[in-house]
């Protein structure tokens, strides 16, 4: 059935934050209303006697409901409900009842998975069936180190988690079933050799299904939590790109082939979009991923350690009792005139919550480098060091690819960092287009839109999708400046090479 417009809700679940978006759709493009957010973040538990990081995905999910009760109650035709969120964590279900808080990816115990994977398929290997970049927490080596695995019959992604509790049924959406580890790049089902490197049974993982089929409708007592009605009328989810990424690479407004992607938050995933993967020895020496995107395509990308490092010095600093002004704090950083030094962002010491200027302070010790002094030096330098290690990062995909990319588009919260838009340009010597801010809920309203059919978008193609996109969002053009050469060696290249 077609329509000249309608409403459809996002649940967009990020790392640190959530929020419930309704996309207005009609033929003049997309209209995006906030009507709840709400934080988010490890929770620290002692299990046998040590402290882990853990989700607490029971307050997400009231929040979640409270979220969608605004959203039916301001408007009541909201025909369909997307869920993502950020990738490879799980949770683990006994008989449909969830064992325990979901662990955190940043949670060190995932570490040890990655041994235990390793004596049973060789690296080469694990990369040519699921052709992933090796991350310790990717979901293959948490099951094979989680020791509550034993007691659970099933596990699913935070999104299909969620899914589940909305709907009643189980199911493994493909984009974010791309990220575990435990697909199979070629085949895009569940690989049984790699479910057996992680000891994991037949049907542990629930069956798989694509972005814009309809999961179901809402369970009744669902149904009634949020006032909306029940029976043939009523509201259902929607599969979208459910791994946060996915969603966000849909609403890049961009039609020509010869673009790079950053979606831009808590992590950078740098990348570009390909019909098939590539999983080619220098693709596996590069660390570089291929992820499932929408309508087939394939994410070919690095993930890069994002804003996490900022948010995180800032948290530091707030712990001292400092107000901190992030506006002010950026336009310092804008202003430091002295070179700072560049650091390695995905280095493993700057994983963990905790002091991150204390943190690059100790890395650039240990590299023979002056550290940055006061705060508008740190900032500038965790800036730079995400420019330097996005530029690296496209070079290394045009390579590997022979993808020839002339210009860069930066989605998600980072977009709105003036600076790191500035010194992505500056250092990858392209020009660079920032926006849309909230890429990922607007990717996931337009494929509820186009599977319920809503302003004649049903059965239009992803590049159809994206003008859409273009016709909604002007992204701001950030463009090289004169004096900053392009494709400047990171610190680390210098000193190794």
């Amino acid at each position: 059935m077609v329509t000249t417009g309608g409403s459809v809700a996002a649940v967009d679940l990020g790392a640190t934050s959530g929020r419930v978006v309704v996309g207005h759709v009609d033929a003049d493009g997309v209209r995006m209303e906030q009507v709840a957010r709400f934080p988010n973040g490890p929770v620290t538990r002692t299990e046998d006697g040590r402290d882990s990081l853990h989700w607490d995905v029971d307050e997400l999910e009231r929040q979640v409901l409270d979220g969608l009760r605004v959203a039916f109650g301001r408007h009541p035709g909201v025909a369909s409900i997307g869920i993502d969120s950020w990738a490879v964590d799980y949770g683990l279900l006994r008989d449909g009842r969830l064992l325990g808080p979901p662990v955190h990816y940043r949670d060190d115990r995932h570490e040890r998975g990655v041994g235990i994977v390793h004596d049973r398929i060789g690296a080469a290997e694990l990369y040519a069936r699921n052709g992933l970049q090796h991350l310790p927490f990717n979901t293959l080596f948490q099951l094979a180190a989680d020791p509550a695995r034993g007691r659970a019959d099933r596990a699913l992604l935070i999104p299909d988690l969620f899914g589940s509790r909305l709907t009643g049924v189980e199911a493994a959406e493909r984009t974010n079933a791309s990220t575990t580890g435990l697909l199979n790049a070629t085949t895009r089902d569940w690989d049984p050799t790699l479910l057996a490197a992680a000891s994991l049974p037949s049907g542990f993982l629930a069956p798989l299904r694509d972005p814009g089929d309809r999961l179901g409708p809402l369970l009744p007592s669902v149904a009634a939590a949020v006032g909306t009605g029940t029976g043939r009328h009523a509201a259902h989810v929607t599969l979208v790109g459910s791994h946060d990424t996915a969603s966000a690479v849909v609403a890049v407004p961009a039609t020509d082939d010869d673009v790079a992607y950053i979606s831009s938050g808590t992590w950078s995933l740098v990348g570009v979009e390909l019909d098939a993967p590539v999983l080619m020895e220098a693709a596996r020496a590069a660390n570089c991923t291929n992820e499932g995107g929408v309508d087939g395509r394939v994410r070919f990308l690095k993930n890069v350690s994002g804003l996490w490092l900022l948010s995180e010095s800032v948290r530091t600093w707030e712990r001292d009792g400092s107000t901190i002004d992030l506006e002010a704090l950026l336009a310092a950083a804008a202003a430091v005139a002295t070179p700072v030094p560049v650091f390695d962002p995905a280095d493993a010491s700057f994983t963990p919550p905790g002091d991150m200027p204390a943190r690059i302070a100790a890395w650039c010790a240990d590299h023979g480098l002056r550290a940055p002094v006061g705060r508008a030096e740190v900032v500038r330098s965790i800036l730079e060091s995400l420019a330097a290690a996005y530029a690296d990062t496209l070079r290394t995909i045009s390579a590997v690819t022979g993808k020839d990319v002339r210009q860069v588009h930066v989605v998600g919260g980072g977009s709105q960092n003036r600076l790191l838009c500035q010194l992505t340009a500056d250092r990858t010597g392209l020009p660079v287009l920032a926006g849309p801010v909230e890429a990922t809920a607007l990717g996931n309203v337009l494929v509820q839109a186009r599977a319920v059919g809503l302003a004649g978008l049903g059965g239009a193609s992803l590049e159809a999708l994206r003008a859409v996109v273009a016709r909604t969002v002007e992204p701001v053009r950030y463009s090289p400046r004169p004096g900053h050469p392009a494709h400047r060696p990171t610190t680390r290249q210098r000193t190794s090479a």
